[in-house]
């Protein structure tokens, strides 16, 4: 069942390994099939140097494992939230890299600082308030998901395919998993370029609206021209 999304998200997966924001088996990247509104994600806990395409946990919406002989991801309710509250979305990564996770950590959204910022994300990378303590000992990963929606009040998720959830760490999207690796691997450069700004100029503005506006919209408006048509 799946194949062809269960080797793209088991590549995905090897992919954000390799590029080197997760160690041990700190992430996950999962696939969502439109059609079926079936997700294939990453099984927890296994090695990253063992895991085998066929080894992808397929489930539904709900949860429920359709198939597959591992236990899914323990982020599976994340994931599976903003599948379903934000149309478009075709892949979700979630990594502990350590720049991003650093923001995260010192609970400081992630102030757009110059156009390398601009190319991917439209303005500051949004940070989730805390879970409550009924959260925490509630579903706690499906609260980080419902955390991370509120987090996206007035905010278009594919014009911000990024997240600092407090005290944990990014979660990133896209319109396919390679997509939503991507906007992980972007983000870890943004969020250590952003800490040697800081370091550099404590008080360093944001980058004008006109500029981000021009460097976002040149890639991904409607009149977009960067790159071949």
């Amino acid at each position: 069942m799946l194949e062809a999304l269960k080797q793209t998200v088991w590549q995905a997966n090897l992919d954000l390994q390799r590029a080197g924001l997760v160690i041990l088996t700190w992430g996950n990247v999962s696939g969502l099939d439109a059609e079926t509104g079936l997700v294939a994600i990453k099984p927890s806990g296994v090695s990253y140097d063992e895991m085998r395409p066929e080894q992808m946990v397929v489930v539904d919406l709900q949860g429920e494992v359709v198939e597959g002989d591992l236990r899914p991801s323990s982020d599976t309710p994340t994931h599976l939230e903003l599948y379903r509250r934000f149309p478009g979305l075709g892949g979700i990564a979630h990594t502990h890299s350590t720049a991003a996770t650093a923001w995260a950590q010192a609970k400081r959204p992630l102030p757009c600082y110059g156009t390398t910022h601009a190319d991917s994300f439209h303005g500051c990378v949004p940070l989730t308030t805390d879970l409550t303590e009924e959260a925490l000992a509630g579903d706690y990963e499906l609260e980080t998901g419902k955390a991370i929606v509120a987090a996206f009040e007035g905010v278009e998720p594919l014009r911000m395919p990024g997240v600092l959830v407090a005290s944990h760490g990014p979660f990133t999207w896209g319109a396919t998993p390679a997509k939503a690796v991507e906007s992980s691997i972007v983000l870890e450069q943004v969020a250590l370029m952003g800490l040697m700004t800081n370091a550099l100029s404590p008080d360093c503005p944001a980058i004008c609206q006109g500029l981000l506006d021009k460097h976002f919209l040149r890639k991904h408006g409607a009149g977009s021209y960067y790159g071949q048509r």
